[in-house]
């Protein structure tokens, strides 16, 4: 994206006003002083096993820690429909998994992060991406990272650290599992009225993940929920369904 082709793909979003660019990121700046500048290092010098799991997913997965310790704001991976507007939100992780009886969370997920600059468990991050990293495991350093750390933290320690953590339907309202039938269009009477509850009940939420591993391949048909989420909240909409 740090290209001229990058700046055309973007073209439609700055014409239209919007401070986007594609930087091309410097790992070693990122990383200076802080736990994961050592790790780099070793890795450079072929000290740790990159391993089997595409080295640019993990780096991915450590960049977007880095970056917001460095500058904080927003992150968020790009299979996302952002619903409402999340500048409200501060020093926030969303709940992948709870108990919804307990209303207790079992696993965190790092698709989307919204942390102030320097933030202390950013830090804790990046030391845990670190010390434990393990390039086999999918996972390992993203959202199993994030919920490593903070399992390990008690509940006076998580509100001196200042974090928020949203339940499921905040940032993941729909399991990876059900997903697809979010791509289709209604082929009755009682997925009609299914249909309408959903939107009724995702227009109250801040995000849907569309949890791409899943769905990339999958049309996106005309009169289904995605179709509408998208035609109701993205900002350039054309085509996005197929029949």
């Amino acid at each position: 994206m740090d290209s001229k082709n990058g700046k055309q793909i973007l073209k439609p979003l700055t014409e239209r006003g919007f401070k986007v660019t594609a930087l091309a990121p410097d790992l070693s700046f990122l990383l200076k002083e802080t736990p994961a500048e050592a790790w780099l290092a070793e890795m450079k010098e072929g000290k740790i096993d990159p391993g089997e799991i595409s080295f640019a997913q993990n780096l991915s997965d450590l960049l977007r820690i880095a970056v917001l310790y460095k500058y904080g704001g927003i992150y968020l991976d790009t299979d996302f429909i952002v619903l409402k507007k999340l500048s409200s939100l501060q020093n926030t992780i969303g709940a992948e998994i709870m108990d919804a009886k307990l209303k207790n969370w079992h696993r965190l997920n790092s698709a989307l992060l919204i942390f102030d600059k320097g933030h202390p468990i950013l830090f804790k991050f990046l030391e845990g991406y670190a010390h434990d990293f393990d390039g086999n495991r999918w996972g390992h350093n993203s959202p199993h990272l994030v919920t490593r750390v903070i399992k390990k933290m008690g509940p006076q320690e998580i509100l001196d650290y200042n974090i928020t953590i949203l339940s499921t339907f905040a940032f993941y309202p729909v399991d990876w599992n059900k997903i697809v039938e979010f791509f289709h269009k209604p082929s009755n009477e009682a997925e009609l009225k299914r249909k309408a509850a959903s939107l009724v009940q995702l227009n109250m939420t801040y995000s849907l993940h569309l949890w791409n591993k899943v769905t990339s391949k999958i049309k996106i048909e005309e009169g289904s929920i995605i179709e509408q989420l998208i035609s109701d909240h993205c900002i350039l909409c054309q085509h996005t369904h197929s029949i």
